[in-house]
């Protein structure tokens, strides 16, 4: 059974801690990247620039932003990977430019500054117009762009999802700003529908976790729904008492994916599930605050060899944030109520 006291399994200052992990990694000009010496990808970043943001590092957090401003491509768009002064992957992945409407938003709701919602409204606009270009006639968004304009010939399970919910924050922020985008909405409501009811619109990776967990998470599936679709594979994800495999035939527990899964378990009402993998996480902490990005079982051996990262840490921070309640931005992932809904009639 998990602790019924949650600071026995985390508190404010390991929470602190784990921010400063992320940000002695950052560099000068705001990128954060995965490791040392290591790439950079637009989500990620962000992920880690939030989770500045809930450790209380909220210059540094800015200063994630600002990178991310400086790197707008024209089309309102962001290259797959950078390294520290260069592109190392120039592919475009429309799930990473559609999350700036979701860090955008976190950022907001914990800092209260109406200047920053404003200023960024020319950072986020654009990306949702370019992400929303990829969405096909059916309504799911197509995974890449190559840099040359061509468009990849297929869609994923996890990123519509994970766009569905930058959708609606992006929704949120135009409420704030009291613009009206009744597109993007209508949009919204055709990705929607599809995730639910099509499933064939997206390309098989029934292995990997995250098309399992990810339309909970984003809100695609709630309530008693949601929590009987999270149970219809816990067994084939899960290894009890260990955490979430990162795919179900491989015995690779990670980080990301457990804290991740723990926010889809909250999500649907199951919070003694939630700490319970989160808590089993906490074994791959380091005393740093850093965290394991995956552990293979039984040898209990860490792969990538004593690999640690930021987004492994960000997830953790997240996750803790949704658990305890520490920032005004804890219900973003949490809540499927809290955001505008992309629900409607033909999609219920």
């Amino acid at each position: 059974m998990p602790p019924n006291d949650l600071s026995e399994i985390i508190d404010l200052a390991q929470i602190r801690q784990t921010g400063e992990s992320i940000a002695q990694w950052q560099l000068p000009s705001g990128m954060i990247p995965w490791f040392p010496n290591g790439h950079a990808d637009p989500w990620n970043h962000i992920e880690a620039t939030m989770a500045l943001d809930v450790a209380g590092l909220h210059e540094e957090a800015l200063l994630g932003y600002q990178w991310l401003i400086d790197l707008q491509l024209p089309d309102g768009s962001w290259h797959n990977y950078y390294q520290e002064n260069e592109v190392e992957q120039d592919k475009i992945d429309s799930n990473c430019v559609a999350y700036i409407a979701t860090g955008v938003l976190h950022h907001y709701l914990i800092s209260k500054d109406r200047g920053f919602l404003e200023t960024m409204w020319s950072v986020v606009e654009p990306a949702i117009e370019f992400v929303l270009d990829l969405q096909t006639q059916r309504g799911e968004v197509l995974w890449a762009r190559h840099s040359d304009g061509t468009p990849w010939s297929y869609a994923l399970l996890t990123g519509s999802s994970s766009i569905s919910h930058s959708l609606r924050a992006a929704l949120a922020i135009t409420e704030e700003l009291g613009i009206e985008r009744p597109e993007w909405k209508m949009k919204g409501q055709r990705l929607v529908n599809t995730i639910k009811t099509i499933p064939e619109a997206f390309a098989p990776k029934k292995r990997w976790a995250m098309d399992w967990y990810y339309p909970v998470l984003a809100g695609v599936i709630s309530g008693e729904d949601g929590l009987s679709h999270l149970s219809a594979k816990t067994s084939e994800f899960e290894i009890a008492g260990k955490g979430i495999r990162c795919v179900s035939d491989r015995p690779w527990i990670t980080t990301a994916e457990t804290c991740e899964c723990a926010m889809a378990y909250l999500a649907v009402g199951d919070r003694t599930h939630a700490i319970d993998l989160f808590s089993k996480i906490q074994e791959y902490r380091d005393h740093n605050g850093s965290y394991l990005t995956g552990v293979v079982y039984p040898e209990n051996i860490s792969f990538p060899e004593n690999e640690v990262s930021t987004y492994s840490a960000a997830a953790a921070i997240l996750t803790a944030d949704a658990l305890l309640g520490l920032s005004d931005a804890d219900k973003v992932f949490i809540d499927h109520n809290y955001l505008p809904s992309l629900i409607n009639e033909t999609n219920t």
